[in-house]
């Protein structure tokens, strides 16, 4: 049986130069699933704004709904190591409310959460939770719940300037206590070097071969999540024409009277 994945796990991985993955899933079958496959790490996105609820941006789920996926998810998960998004302004008003919300995701199965962005209050809250246990991921580059500010979907640290910021970022996330870091739409040499530069491992969202792991939503390797598709996610499957022709079959034999069959009835 394969040994639970933890932060020291992740840790060896940067440490041998092994390459780890990591995937969304945001309900217990497919959680079940991407575990069985023998994925690394297993992300509650707060992804699931848009693929699971509907929503436009990750702005509007909260701490309700993250607490809720992340339960089902923990229950479909051995080995891989759980991750729960703190969604927007759960962790962003004081210290004491940042901590008791992670800290809900923990008693609901999480085994530690991810946090955007980088501040001097951000790396106090990290500092914090830390010190109580909680693992953090950092998150660089593009951070989605500051689409406003950053003024849409661009790719981040495009310059020696801007590259020189993130990693210096990235190297205080370090010293506050981060385990990994996600980098998002980086330039890859520039994730290249953040990567080989920090003693945490990094973790590429559209940014380069070059970190110590990928992460992508698994909705799109899935081929169900069809409103659009990032330049750098690939497509394994096409579940979205699976659900429709299953569906359709199901809608015709209803209606022809071929579903149910004798077998099919008590």
């Amino acid at each position: 049986m394969a040994k639970k994945v933890t932060v020291n796990t992740i840790q060896k991985y940067k440490n041998n130069n092994e390459k780890f993955s990591v995937l969304t899933a945001y309900d217990y079958s497919t959680a079940k699933y991407l575990d069985e496959a023998g994925i690394d790490i297993i992300l509650i996105g707060d992804s699931l704004a848009m693929v699971a609820l509907g929503y436009e941006t990750t702005h509007s789920v909260g701490v309700d709904e993250m607490r809720i996926f992340t339960k089902a998810v923990s229950k479909g998960v051995q080995h891989a190591m759980v991750v729960t998004d703190m969604p927007f302004l759960s962790y962003h008003t004081d210290i004491s409310s940042a901590v008791r919300n992670c800290g809900e995701m923990i008693k609901n199965g999480a085994n530690a959460v991810k946090i955007e962005g980088f501040s001097e209050y951000i790396l106090s809250v990290i500092r914090r939770l830390s010190q109580i246990g909680i693992p953090v991921m950092g998150h660089l580059g593009f951070t989605p719940q500051f689409l406003n500010s950053l003024g849409g979907y661009k790719i981040q640290g495009k310059t020696q300037e801007a590259a020189d910021e993130i990693f210096k970022q990235a190297k205080e996330l370090e010293k506050a206590g981060v385990f990994s870091i996600v980098l998002e739409m980086v330039p890859q040499d520039s994730a290249k070097y953040i990567s080989e530069n920090l003693s945490v491992p990094t973790i590429s969202c559209g940014a380069g071969k070059y970190c110590d792991a990928q992460v992508l939503v698994s909705d799109d390797v899935f081929g169900k999540f069809s409103d659009f598709k990032p330049k750098f996610a690939r497509k394994y499957g096409d579940m979205k024409s699976l659900i429709l022709n299953c569906a359709k079959q199901f809608n015709e034999d209803v209606k022809s009277g071929r579903f149910p069959s004798d077998d099919e009835i008590f």
